[in-house]
């Protein structure tokens, strides 16, 4: 009887205005925290929320997207806003481009009828590289990164200052969608991993971060932090609404909250995961979805407001999947796939986790589940070039150093540095790269020797290097570190001097950077030139008479990147659990399509690639 009473509640609050926005339009007029309640336009209302992330869906498909939230019964989205996805080189910003329009997207969630929950970091984790800070703030002197010093504090004002021009339209008190923004994130954990600062310094960063967003022009809005309640001394600030991440216990929450928000609500989970996020080389993990049913259903019988993260994970496209790490690997990359096991797949299709929470949260306002988007397979692909990585290398200038350099020292964020070495002499022994960042293959006059990789701890092989031998290093920047105390230490490549048994190796070290920003290209007059073993750079092209989303089968490959029409699809890998690349129908046009792939380990030759009409995110490989 009281779940029915709360539903009621709920949506006698929600439903005279939150209603399908092809029905009526809604009015943006106010939101406020006030006795304890939210309130919207005047009512209260409880935030029935799902975390959804632009910048992993394609622009074409983001109104799909929201399409399936509203229909899966919700009234608001939660986004991250990923710094260093628009600061795309220092003081340079991307706020229009593709999947960068981040007006536009909330443009397409006021039309549908949602509110927004704005997270704007400056540190957001999210699997995503680097936690969101662009790669280049650990070139600046003097600063540390998520500390109060004046270098890292000038370069969040500056973000600040330019996400505020092209969300101000957007604010709910200007008439737009965002009702709440979010005061850092998870700053609790980061005061719990950085005990080696004082508290009092910690607070005085993160009361310099949240008076820093309303003095570039968020000061009319309501604001929130969120942390796992047991970190609320941590990361609540006063003026900020406390909000929990992760507990599924009431009791908890409102003792918490009440502990610090003056004895009263609203209350809210701010990340409520009906999934889990995944690395390579780690069984893909899964929730089941009368579990998640059920503590939604105990949040709404007890009046606590809620964010489903992710209730769609989307894509790490590209570069921009970030990692973590624990005791027993240095590093735990992310998979490009982050579908989170959410109740709207990668693909935007709905799951059995989603048609039970719909059944949980609709009313007679909720709109009908949109169609899926159109799936193809296509006919085998037929790889028609493939050359080796080094013909691509000849057209790059080398930087020349007596020691290896990193990424960040070659100014260059993302891809794969290939570091070259003459030796005038005989050598043999265990090499040895402890400061290897993060995938290594070594070859001896272009002869593969060893796999080195920080995920397994190994960074010693044994080489033996003739007179006038030539050691290469080919070294993949796999992402950032996203959480815990090692944010700090995230320079990529060879950071630290390489050893041949206990002998320093210096001296004319040449750099090679492939940052592969753009898909590399082949010339249509190049012929195939490929060894096992060696990396290669397959090309090809296929027609469809029809677009539609497809998922690319890299079951028969190591390890590497893929480009479709010049789009960088994101990494595999053949340890897996994911064994597939999602390939939006949007990125495909009718006709000719041109497909390049990168592949590091090309231990057999490869002819063809194929489609298949399901991804495969839970095979494990040895």
């Amino acid at each position: 009887m009281k779940f029915i009473k709360n539903i009621i509640l709920t949506f006698c609050f929600v439903g005279a205005t939150l209603i399908n926005a092809q029905q009526k339009p809604i009015k943006y007029e106010s939101f406020k925290i006030e006795d304890g309640e939210f309130k919207f336009n005047g009512q209260a209302v409880r935030l029935h929320s799902g975390e959804i992330h632009y910048a992993r869906i394609p622009h074409d498909y983001w109104r799909h997207r929201l399409k399936m939230v509203k229909a899966m019964g919700l009234n608001t989205i939660a986004t991250y806003v990923f710094w260093n996805y628009h600061e795309i080189a220092p003081g340079k910003w991307d706020f229009q481009t593709g999947n960068r329009n981040l007006s536009e997207f909330l443009k397409i969630a006021k039309e549908e009828g949602l509110m927004v929950i704005l997270r704007p970091g400056p540190y957001v984790c999210a699997e995503w590289e680097f936690g969101g800070y662009p790669w280049f703030l650990q070139n600046y002197k003097d600063m540390k990164i998520r500390e109060y010093n004046t270098a890292f504090l000038n370069s969040t004002k500056a973000y600040f200052t330019e996400l505020y021009k092209v969300v101000k339209p957007y604010l709910i008190v200007n008439g737009g969608p965002i009702v709440m923004v979010q005061g850092e994130n998870e700053f609790g954990s980061f005061v719990a991993q950085r005990e080696d600062i004082k508290m009092e310094d910690h607070k005085k960063y993160s009361s310099s971060v949240f008076d820093q967003l309303k003095q570039v022009g968020f000061k009319e809005m309501e604001f929130f932090t969120s942390d796992g309640d047991w970190l609320f001394e941590g990361g609540a600030l006063p003026g900020a609404l406390p909000t929990a991440n992760g507990d599924e216990n009431p009791e908890n929450i409102k003792k918490e909250v009440k502990k610090y928000h003056n004895g009263e609500g609203p209350f809210m989970v701010a990340e409520y995961y009906p999934g889990w996020l995944d690395h390579w080389a780690e069984p893909f993990p899964r929730k089941a979805a009368e579990r998640v049913k059920s503590h939604i259903e105990k949040f709404m019988n007890n009046n606590i407001s809620f964010n489903i993260y992710m209730v769609h994970g989307g894509t790490n496209f590209g570069f921009t999947s970030g990692a973590n790490y624990d005791k027993n690997h240095d590093i735990q990359p992310s998979m490009t796939s982050y579908d989170y096991d959410a109740p709207i797949t990668e693909a935007g299709w709905e799951t059995e986790k989603y048609m039970k929470l719909r059944d949980l949260l609709k009313n007679s306002s909720t709109p009908p589940i949109p169609s899926r988007i159109p799936v193809i397979k296509i006919p085998s692909i037929t790889l028609s070039q493939g050359i080796d990585l080094e013909i691509l290398k000849k057209d790059v200038k080398p930087v020349i150093n007596d020691n290896p350099l990193t990424f960040e020292q070659l100014n260059q964020g993302h891809g794969y540095i290939w570091y070259s070495k003459n030796f005038n002499q005989p050598i043999k022994g265990t090499l040895k790269l402890d400061g290897l960042r993060d995938y290594a293959i070594v070859y001896v006059n272009g002869e593969k020797v060893g796999e080195l990789n920080r995920y397994y701890k190994k960074y010693e092989c044994e080489v033996n290097i003739p007179f006038n031998g030539k050691l290469d290093i080919i070294v993949e920047n796999m992402g950032r570190i996203n959480y815990g105390a090692d944010i700090n230490k995230n320079t990529k490549g060879i950071t630290s001097p390489v050893f041949i048994n206990d002998r320093e190796i210096t001296g004319d070290w040449e750099m090679y950077g492939l940052p592969f920003a753009e898909a590399p290209s082949i010339d249509a007059k190049q012929k195939s030139d490929l060894k096992e073993n060696r990396p290669a750079v397959y090309k090809g092209n296929f027609n469809v008479s029809k677009v539609g989303d497809t998922f690319l089968d890299m079951r028969p490959f190591g390890k590497g990147i893929v480009f479709v029409n010049g789009i960088n699809l994101g990494r595999y890998w053949s340890v897996g659990p994911q064994q597939t690349l999602y390939l939006p129908g949007c990125y495909l046009k009718k006709g000719q399509n041109e497909i390049i792939i990168f592949e590091q380990k090309n231990t057999k030759i490869q002819k063809e690639l194929n489609t298949l009409a399901e991804p495969i995110l839970d095979k494990l490989e040895p």
